[in-house]
């Protein structure tokens, strides 16, 4: 039994789990809904919210991890750390980013490609840090079922800000949905190694694709949308019966090592 000064020295996110997640979630969107309030007013460009939102948030995750001694802990780790084997739970994502590249890219030049690959790693650092990284481990101290569900959406709902930069209900509807799934991969990868680094990875060349692909959303494009949903189901399900099956091996293993003895 926990006495109450053992209550006391735990975290704040070991004792109130839920209202840390809560706080972690709402500060975010505040950040970012202030930012785009800002970038509306003086008409700024649509990467302005994300910019003005995410570089501060960046840097206190930067020196949290740090003063805190918290990046092994978060997750960042060598990616050595992989099991060999494991490696094959992520080509499915790989699919995904070839489907994207397929789309096409509009007119490059150096400093578009250079501009968005610095705003594609702030984004994929902030969003793993705080959503597979903080959010899933505070919320693993209940259960993996909660951490996965609840880290995915939240991801998505934060996407809804979307909505507000004019884009339509629908492509809001599909992004909601898309980033769902895409975030419950990711939570399910994190389950599964525990590491960080290849999320952020994944994650950065996705949106990097996509903010230099073909912006056009036509019936052109949908084949390729609903391919990849259909990947993104198919790999959560996958993910899901390994995670299963890993967890009735372990159960048979220490059943049976307890009738040995």
């Amino acid at each position: 039994m926990k006495t109450p000064h053992s209550r006391q020295n735990q975290s704040f996110s070991s004792r109130r789990p839920v209202l840390a997640v809560v706080i972690i979630e709402l500060l975010l969107l505040l950040a970012v809904f202030a930012a785009g309030a800002v970038a509306t007013v003086k008409q700024l460009d649509y990467t302005s919210p994300v910019l003005m939102s995410f570089t501060p948030i960046a840097l206190v995750l930067i020196i949290y991890l740090t003063m805190r001694r918290k990046w092994g802990d978060t997750g960042f780790r060598s990616l050595r750390a992989i099991p060999a084997s494991h490696a094959k739970y992520y080509i499915p994502l790989l699919l995904v980013l070839g489907t994207l590249v397929l789309k096409g890219f509009t007119e490059l030049t150096p400093s578009k490609v250079t501009f968005f690959i610095c705003f594609t790693l702030l984004v994929a650092f902030v969003e793993e840090t705080i959503y597979r990284g903080l959010i899933f481990k505070i919320l693993l101290r209940k259960s993996a079922v909660a951490a996965v569900v609840t880290s995915s959406v939240l991801f998505s709902i934060t996407h809804i800000m979307n909505a507000l930069s004019g884009q339509s209900m629908a492509d809001t509807m599909l992004q909601l949905i898309y980033a769902l799934l895409l975030g419950a991969v990711l939570a399910l990868l994190m389950l599964k190694n525990g590491n960080i680094v290849p999320l952020i990875l994944l994650h950065f060349i996705h949106n990097l694709i996509q903010f230099l692909g073909n912006d056009r959303q036509d019936a052109g494009t949908l084949p390729y949308d609903l391919f990849i949903l259909a990947v993104l189901v198919v790999h959560c399900v996958w993910l899901m019966l390994s995670a299963r099956t890993k967890s009735f091996s372990s159960m048979s293993s220490k059943a049976g090592s307890s009738v040995l003895r």
